[in-house]
């Protein structure tokens, strides 16, 4: 299919056999979402408990989000034309603004968190609305309904955000909640109808290098605190052999992910005769959990540095084991829906996980992560192996 473009459209000009490159604006725009990746696992770290994780997965969705339905609308709009270009600058200043109110979100913070959330989403809607006025009346309409969604989820935050405690928590909650739903119930509107997969004229393997990027994005996030972490400790032989076991475990991620799974999905994506679905099944829902699973890792490796030689604790050590399975079950999710099967590596990985959480306390941090970080290095072995013989 070819999409028209006028001289005064900020729409891409798409011609079927062609790829819509990612552009240099849209990378740059990235860099906000790699400080938020880091106040992420801070926050995390800072609050190892079953409160500080709930309100880091919430604050997660939030960034991802964010990012992921920006990344959709540059997959219409054209990041070289100058109204767009600003309108990502823009989206990146309050991205800014919300990456630095990570650590107080559910504090002093909240209020600046949600204002910038809720200005993202909704100015986000409003320019494509009137990007697409008069071109392309179905994602017209498609995104007057996203509009409704994104103005009721800007409320809900800005409530949450005069309210305390518990009572912040179950609206922002809800929050996401209604975030997560919202592309699977087609933005479904009272008197606009709902949306199909089949309206949205995506650009399938643009969106796939656009996660794909995200992932990397995480990665090395994860390499950098891991090196601030270790730069702050002395330099003994077990934070030394924590350091390397870090820079495996991340090596051994990217392998995972890279060595199939990305390009198998990208030409998938593209060949598709729904990109639209898949393109909301496997990368804007499934690539979260890959996400998540970097930054629990991410925590894991920065708690072994300072705590090498000590026995985890029980959240420790559900962290240097959770990240793992996160990882290896929105992998596993991913490659499923690019190849119709599930891959035995990674089934057989979660297994391993799962028993290797019955040596907890019998074990000291560095060999108990060594372990976890050992079952990716596995998967990532075994599937490349199985697929080359």
């Amino acid at each position: 299919m070819t999409q028209a473009r006028t001289p005064r459209s900020l729409l891409r000009a798409r011609a079927a056999p062609d790829h819509a490159r990612v552009t240099f604006v849209e990378l740059f725009f990235d860099l906000v979402f790699a400080f938020a990746v880091t106040q992420l696992s801070h926050l995390l770290l800072a609050h190892l408990t079953a409160t500080g994780a709930l309100q880091t997965l919430v604050l997660l969705l939030a960034v991802w989000w964010a990012w992921i339905d920006t990344s959709w609308a540059t997959n219409w709009l054209d990041p070289e034309r100058t109204p767009v270009r600003l309108l990502l600058f823009a989206l990146m200043f309050l991205g800014m603004l919300l990456s630095a109110a990570i650590p107080g979100a559910f504090e002093s913070q909240a209020l600046l968190f949600a204002a910038a959330y809720a200005c993202m989403q909704i100015g986000r809607s409003v320019f494509m609305l009137w990007a697409l006025h008069g071109s392309e009346p179905r994602n017209f309409r498609n995104f007057q309904r996203i509009l409704v969604w994104h103005v009721l989820v800007g409320a809900l935050w800005l409530l949450g955000a005069y309210l305390h405690g518990a009572e912040r928590a179950a609206v922002w909650i809800g929050a996401v909640a209604v975030e997560c739903a919202a592309p699977s119930l087609g933005f479904i509107v009272p008197g606009l109808g709902r949306s199909t997969t089949a309206d949205w004229n995506v650009e399938g393997s643009h969106l796939a290098e656009r996660c794909a990027g995200f992932v990397i994005i995480a990665l090395g996030e994860s390499i950098l605190v891991t090196g601030a972490t270790a730069a702050e400790e002395p330099a003994t032989a077990a934070s030394v052999a924590a350091f390397i076991v870090a820079f495996l475990a991340s090596v051994a991620m990217w392998w995972i992910y890279f060595n199939i799974g990305a390009e198998r999905g990208s030409r998938r994506i593209a060949s598709a005769t729904d990109p639209g679905r898949l393109a909301r099944a496997a990368y804007t829902y499934v690539h979260v959990l890959i996400v998540a699973g970097i930054v629990v890792v991410t925590v894991a490796d920065a708690i072994v540095l300072m705590h090498p030689s000590e026995a985890p604790t029980p959240r420790a050590a559900a962290v240097m084991v959770g990240g793992p399975a996160l990882y290896l079950v929105g992998n596993l999710l991913f490659k499923r829906a690019s190849a119709r099967f599930l891959p035995l590596s990674h089934l057989v990985g979660l297994v391993l996980l799962a028993l290797l959480t019955t040596a907890q306390g019998r074990l000291a941090a560095l060999t108990f992560d060594a372990a976890a970080t050992l079952v990716l290095i596995v998967v990532a072995t075994w599937e490349t192996w199985s697929l080359r013989n």
